[in-house]
C-alpha cells in the first residue's frame, strides 16, 4: 500500500484528520475526541494504512498534547506551521472560510506537496526547558503588572508617588510611613500591602525558576549565556524554538526566520528594502533584549557599532534594526559551535555553514543591512573563535569589505 498522509486539525478535545494518498485522493476522514477512547479509536483507524505520516498544524501549539502523544506510540509526525496551511486553503478554495473539515484537508494537501517539513520530535530535555522557560517568563508578566498596580495605588497614598526601579522592600518601607483616615486610603494601603507581599513571593519564585534553568542549560552544554545580553531566560528560549539549527544553511536563512533580516520592496529602478514583522516573534525579542543591554554599555562593541551607523546617517530605529541583524549573525554563529562540539553540522556532518562572507560576524566589521534567504550555498567555517559583543575587545581579523574592495581595485 502506498504511502498516505494524515492531516490533523487538532483541538483541546477533538481532533479532525484526513487521509490523502499520493495523488491527493482522500481516502478516509473523521472526528475524533482527545480522551483515552477517542485517542485509540483515531489510532486504529489510522493502523490500516501501514506506510503513514502524520501531519500535525501547530506541533509547537494546541497541537503539541496528540503530537507528543502519537510520537510516544511510534508514529512519524511532522510540523505544518499555521501559515503555510493557511495558505493552502486558500489556494486550494479561492476563499479564506475555515472548518475543522476543511483545516485538516488543507494541512493534509500541504504536507503532501510540500517537501522538508519540520519533524516533530519528542526531546525531553527540550520539554522541560520550554516549560520553566514559559514559567519564568509567566512569573516575569506577573510582576510588571503587579508593579504597575502598586505604583498606581502609591500614587494616590504619597504625594508624587514613588520611584520607578521599586523594589518590595522599599515599597514596604514606603507604606510603612502612610497612615490615610478615610476609608478609601486605607482600603489603597490595604491592597498595596497585599500586592507588596505578592512580589515579595514572585521575587522568591523567580530566582528559583533562574536558578532551575541556570543548572538545566549547564547540563546542555550550550554556551549562548556567555554572549553580551542573553541571560538563562534568552537561552533557553533560543534553544526551545530553533531546536535543531543546522536545519538554517546559513545565517541569512536564520534572520529571516527570525525577523531581523529585511524584506526586499524594490519597485522597478528602485532598490530599497522594508522591516520584517514576520518571523519568530519570540526569538526577535530575545535579540531585542540582547541589543538593549548592550546598548546600555557604553563600552561595548554593539554600542560602538551602533553609534557608527548613527554617524553615518541612520535613524536611531535602523541603527537598531542594523545592530539586531548583526546579533542574529553572532548568535547563529554561537549555537553552530555548538553544534560542532557534539560532533554535528549542517547536513548532518561536521564543517558548519557559518556565512563566512567578508563582514565576519564582529560588530565592528562592515556589513549589509540587506541581506536575504537564498539559495543554500558550500561554506567552510574558518575555525576560528567567535567574536561577540561584550566578548572580545580584540579587533576583528576579518577585513572590512570597503577595504577589501579598495584593494581589490
Amino acid at each position: 500500500m502506498s504511502q498516505v498522509v494524515i492531516g490533523m486539525d487538532p483541538h483541546k478535545r477533538t481532533a479532525t484528520i484526513e487521509v490523502m494518498a499520493g495523488d491527493e485522493a482522500v481516502a478516509g476522514r473523521g472526528r475524533y475526541a482527545t480522551d483515552a477512547a477517542g485517542y485509540a479509536a483515531m489510532l486504529a483507524e489510522a493502523r490500516r494504512w501501514p506506510q503513514r505520516t502524520w501531519a500535525i498544524e501547530g506541533c509547537q501549539g494546541i497541537g503539541r498534547h496528540i503530537a507528543n502523544r502519537l510520537l510516544a506510540d511510534g508514529e512519524h509526525v511532522v510540523d505544518v506551521p499555521p501559515k503555510l496551511s493557511a495558505r493552502t486553503r486558500l489556494f486550494a478554495t479561492g476563499q479564506g472560510r475555515k472548518t475543522d473539515a476543511t483545516d485538516a484537508h488543507s494541512v493534509a494537501l500541504a504536507a503532501t506537496r510540500m517537501q522538508g517539513l519540520r519533524p516533530a520530535v519528542d526531546d525531553q530535555q527540550l520539554a522541560v526547558l520550554r516549560i520553566l522557560a514559559d514559567r519564568r517568563r509567566s512569573l516575569g508578566e506577573d510582576h510588571t503588572r503587579m508593579i504597575c498596580q502598586l505604583h498606581r495605588l502609591l500614587l494616590e497614598l504619597i504625594p508624587g508617588g514613588a520611584k520607578k526601579a521599586l523594589s518590595a522592600a522599599q515599597a514596604k518601607a514606603l507604606l510603612a510611613r502612610v497612615r490615610p483616615r478615610d476609608a478609601a486610603g486605607k482600603a489603597r494601603r490595604r491592597v498595596a500591602a497585599e500586592l507588596i507581599s505578592d512580589l515579595e513571593r514572585i521575587h522568591q519564585r523567580k530566582k528559583a525558576a533562574g536558578k532551575e534553568l541556570n543548572e538545566l542549560l549547564k547540563a546542555s552544554t550550550t554556551t549562548l549565556t556567555t554572549l553580551h545580553g542573553i541571560g538563562p531566560s534568552g537561552a533557553a528560549r533560543l534553544l526551545v524554538e530553533v531546536a535543531d539549527v543546522t536545519r538554517f544553511p546559513d545565517k541569512a536563512h536564520f534572520a529571516s526566520w527570525n525577523g531581523t533580516a529585511p524584506i526586499d520592496a524594490s519597485s522597478g529602478d528602485q532598490v530599497r528594502h522594508r522591516l520584517s514583522r514576520a518571523g519568530n516573534r519570540q526569538i526577535n525579542r530575545v535579540l531585542h533584549i540582547m541589543a538593549v543591554v548592550q546598548l546600555r554599555h557604553r563600552n561595548s562593541e554593539g554600542r560602538a557599532y551602533y553609534d557608527r551607523k548613527v554617524a553615518a546617517g541612520k535613524t536611531p530605529m535602523e541603527a537598531m534594526r542594523s545592530l539586531k541583524r548583526r546579533l542574529s549573525d553572532i548568535v547563529y554563529h554561537q549555537m553552530i559551535l555548538d553544534a560542532q562540539a557534539v560532533g554535528t553540522g549542517p547536513g548532518g556532518q561536521v564543517g558548519a555553514a557559518t556565512g563566512s562572507s567578508a563582514a565576519g560576524l564582529h560588530p565592528s566589521a562592515g556589513t549589509s543591512e540587506k541581506s536575504l534567504p537564498g539559495p543554500a550555498a558550500h561554506d567552510v567555517t574558518s575555525g576560528r573563535p567567535p567574536h561577540s559583543p561584550g566578548r572580545s575587545r580584540q579587533p576583528s581579523s576579518v577585513p572590512d569589505r570597503s577595504r577589501c574592495q579598495a584593494h581589490s581595485a
